[in-house]
């Protein structure tokens, strides 16, 4: 290589006709900025550079030179400079820079700050081309340094600081303005592009490619660099606007500086369906599948979805060729994106759809290629599977998927499954009682509020049916029971009663022999010990460690940790008025129980969960002794309004009306009609093991 250099320095470069910088979609060219502070600037000789590139083995399009004024470094070409008369002197902090650079496989070398520079990338290693993909750039006091791959299956980025205590440029990097560039026009003649020679129409051809469609959609040649390269030209109303080369060793450039449009932009023009692809070739593939209304984008795909909002106009760089192409495609009813079928291509379609509003995009599924890999994209379908293959996944496209908007066909698997009862929860679970089955029957994913007056025996019939449910199915559940968990120094008192209540009703024998149960015989040892274990295998607490009242969604975390680690089934909240309610001032109680039992709601129907809701009712006035109703409960009607399941329990306390172990359950909502209804049910309770048995 050779350079003549001039000593008057010039703030930017001007190249001759025969040398323009080329515009790589990989390696993307601009002007080189002019540093007044480094001697390592380019000096034109009067008004013109020369670059001469040695002969290679493996020819490839090489860009000539780059400048970044962006945000983040763009893509540095391998430009051969000579080394400058004296080095560049390393501050302290710039040497700490490259130090900590060094740590992670960026090799600065002698890059001095304020450059951008081209380097193989630690990450991918350059991919089979081994191309120099890493854009570094060095802040202007040495300090910091952003740097950037733009392999699409590779996109590594980071940035790091030299040292804390220096003020850096660092915070200012991403506040730079992109220079506004002025649109350089070209011509077929000025680019000398000529027709395809005999060769390149072959290569085509073995890609399924014809001559015809290769004419119409003027692909053509270039020679440059002794090597001749692909020339796809990109027209507006048959106006060459850019032009993007290819050489065969899939190596990709663009002209420098001309504006960024769609691929084949003429062929939709007013049409209501357009297809949009990743690559020229797949743009080629369609016409020979009958599809001419398809543009191809000119760059390519990002590595994954970005997580940021979208971008003005004006910030969308990266897309601007939609923005530039805007009057074309919003004349588009229907836009199918057929990109590739990897991770990119993927992304690509999801940028895309995200710009162009998904309401109107449809999307393509590549057939398979074998058992464990689909096909790529157009043109690989087009080579295997011919064109009428081709033509038939672009007719079979289907809606592009809109969170949140979804069809029924969607759930037809389940609504199969519903209807075979495949999973054996469909109809409810028995709770064990006969004289329930036609009311109440436990669905999973389900909420169900509990009431009844103090000391009626809620929590004691919970209790009873979960034993019911574990024996029968082997549910296993997450116990948060406040009434059964009085903090600090009684938690161990409260915990083991809560343990010898459910011992009992699962023995079906009392645990102490004296008062109550002094009459029949006391559960064995061993059958403690057998109940011990029944109880590690199917309960789990939660319980608050300290003074602190928990509040609903720290109750619902734990359940979830719950139902993900140990598998649980139900989750028990008892009582309601136990928890911390805490709300902002500007919300009324209402509006915070609507949107507490909301959050209840959701975790019972991700999690397929089932959840009793204990909640008191209110004081009453003028009680007669008769059930509450569940509009009594504290706090909202939403109680009722937005459970699925509503029940009352209630014992007689009037020896006259009755037995005073009768216990009433009282059904007063049941959404599901086929889980049950509304209606009583009554229950014998045994008050010595606490189990509830049917009346015989």
């Amino acid at each position: 290589m050779f350079l003549l250099r001039h000593r008057k320095p010039l703030h930017g470069v001007l190249f001759s006709n025969a040398f323009r910088p080329l515009m790589a979609s990989k390696s993307t060219l601009s002007s080189v900025s002019y540093h007044p502070n480094h001697k390592s600037n380019i000096y034109p000789l009067n008004r013109f550079i020369l670059f001469r590139f040695p002969p290679t083995s493996n020819p490839q399009l090489r860009p000539l030179s780059f400048s970044t004024h962006a945000t983040t470094p763009r893509p540095v070409p391998e430009v051969y400079l000579e080394k400058p008369d004296d080095d560049i002197v390393d501050t302290p902090q710039l040497k700490h820079l490259k130090s900590k650079l060094k740590e992670i496989g960026i090799v600065c070398g002698h890059f001095g700050p304020g450059q951008t520079n081209g380097l193989l990338c630690p990450m991918c290693k350059g991919g089979e081309s081994m191309e120099k993909s890493l854009a570094l750039l060095i802040a202007d006091d040495g300090n910091a340094a952003v740097w950037n791959c733009f392999r699409a299956k590779c996109g590594w980025a980071g940035s790091t600081r030299g040292s804390a205590d220096v003020k850096s440029s660092y915070n200012r990097m991403n506040k730079i303005t992109p220079k506004v560039k002025n649109i350089r026009r070209i011509t077929a003649q000025e680019l000398k592009l000529e027709p395809l020679c005999r060769d390149l129409c072959d290569y085509f051809a073995e890609r399924m490619i014809s001559e015809e469609t290769l004419r119409r959609n003027s692909v053509m040649q270039r020679l440059y660099m002794n090597q001749i390269v692909i020339a796809f030209t990109y027209k507006r109303k048959g106006e060459l606007i850019n032009c993007k080369y290819r050489g065969l060793p899939k190596t990709f450039s663009q002209e420098a500086d001309t504006e960024k449009i769609l691929y084949g932009l003429d062929d939709i023009e007013g049409a209501s369906d357009v297809i949009i692809v990743e690559g020229e070739m797949d743009k080629l593939a369609m016409e020979e599948a009958g599809f001419r209304n398809c543009v191809s984008v000119p760059d390519g795909a990002p590595p994954q979805v970005s997580s940021k909002d979208l971008p003005s106009q004006e910030q969308d760089i990266k897309y601007q060729y939609l923005w530039n192409c805007r009057e074309y495609l919003e004349k588009a009813s229907r836009i199918i994106l057929a990109t590739d079928g990897d991770a990119p291509g993927q992304a690509l379609a999801e940028e895309l759809s995200r710009r162009l509003g998904k309401e109107r995009c449809w999307r393509v599924t590549w057939p398979s290629k074998n058992e464990n890999e689909r096909f790529k994209d157009a043109n690989e379908v087009l080579m295997f599977m011919g064109p009428a293959v081709l033509r038939e996944v672009i007719e079979s496209a289907e809606l592009y998927p809109i969170k949140g908007l979804l069809n029924f066909r969607d759930y037809f698997s389940e609504i199969d499954a519903y209807y075979h009862q495949t999973l054996g929860t469909e109809l409810g679970i028995s709770t064990g009682w006969k004289a329930l089955d036609d009311l109440y029957n436990v669905v999973p994913g389900e909420l169900t509020v509990v009431t009844g007056v103090p000391n009626s025996g809620k929590s004691e019939w919970i209790d009873a049916l979960l034993c019911n449910l574990n024996r029968s199915v082997g549910w296993k559940f997450a116990l948060c029971s406040m009434e059964n968990n009085v903090f600090l120094k009684f938690q161990f008192y409260t915990v083991r009663e809560h343990g010898r209540k459910l011992l009992e009703k699962h023995i079906k024998k009392p645990f102490f022999d004296v008062r109550y149960g002094k009459s029949v015989e006391r559960m064995s040892l061993e059958e403690l010990e057998v109940g011990k274990q029944w109880l590690s295998d199917t309960f789990h607490l939660i319980r608050c460690e300290n003074d602190c009242l928990p509040n609903t969604k720290w109750v619902l975390d734990l359940a979830k940790a719950a139902v993900l680690r140990y598998g649980v089934n139900g989750l028990v909240i008892d009582p309601y008025n136990e928890l911390d309610h805490q709300r902002p001032s500007n919300q009324t109680e209402t509006e915070y129980v609507s949107h507490m039992l909301t959050c209840i709601k959701r975790f019972a129907q991700h999690h397929s969960c089932h959840v009793w809701f204990v909640a008191h009712p209110r004081q009453l006035q003028q009680w007669t002794g008769g059930p509450p109703n569940l509009y009594d409960i504290s706090g909202s009607a939403h109680f009722i309004n937005k459970c699925d399941n509503g029940i009352v329990i209630h014992r007689n306390r009037n020896p006259e009306a009755g037995a005073l172990d009768l216990v009433q359950v009282c059904v007063r909502k049941v959404r599901n009609k086929v889980s049950g209804t509304i209606g009583d049910a009554f229950l014998q309770y045994d008050r010595i093991t606490g189990e509830y048995n049917d009346i015989k």
